[in-house]
């Protein structure tokens, strides 16, 4: 990533992009295709192919970071599951009204505790790492 940010803020292409930016586009491109060759736009930065610890380091924390978020959504969409159940089950009977509710609660308790549980694994990955 850090040879990507040096090919794209290399000076020379900076220069010469500008350049071109700052004429009519008749003249950019005819001053393009008939003094200028486009080779002096790339960069002449080689890549660098050897990779370094603390890079794979970063980008495994935030991958693992990523993981551990993924059950955050996951669990509030259940909350809806849960309470669109309790809904539905109340349409169905209404005199399991108690019953129904407080399973429901239960339900809306254990899917929160199961999205708390992941956003604090995130933050462990992140922040303890």
């Amino acid at each position: 990533m850090f040879a990507c940010s040096k090919f794209i803020s290399s000076p020379s292409l900076v220069k010469s992009t500008s350049q071109l930016l700052s004429r009519p586009l008749a003249a950019s491109l005819s001053s393009l295709a008939v003094s200028r060759p486009l080779t002096p736009l790339v960069s002449r930065h080689s890549f660098q192919t050897s990779t370094i610890s603390r890079d794979i380091k970063t980008t495994a924390k935030f991958t693992g970071a990523r993981a551990g978020a993924v059950g955050v959504p996951g669990s509030g969409a259940e909350i809806g599951t849960v309470f669109g159940s309790l809904i539905i089950g109340y349409a169905r009977n209404p005199s399991l009204k108690q019953q129904l509710f407080s399973y429901a609660i239960l339900g809306f308790a254990l899917w929160e505790a199961m999205g708390r549980f992941c956003l604090m694994v995130t933050f462990l990955i992140l922040f303890a790492m």
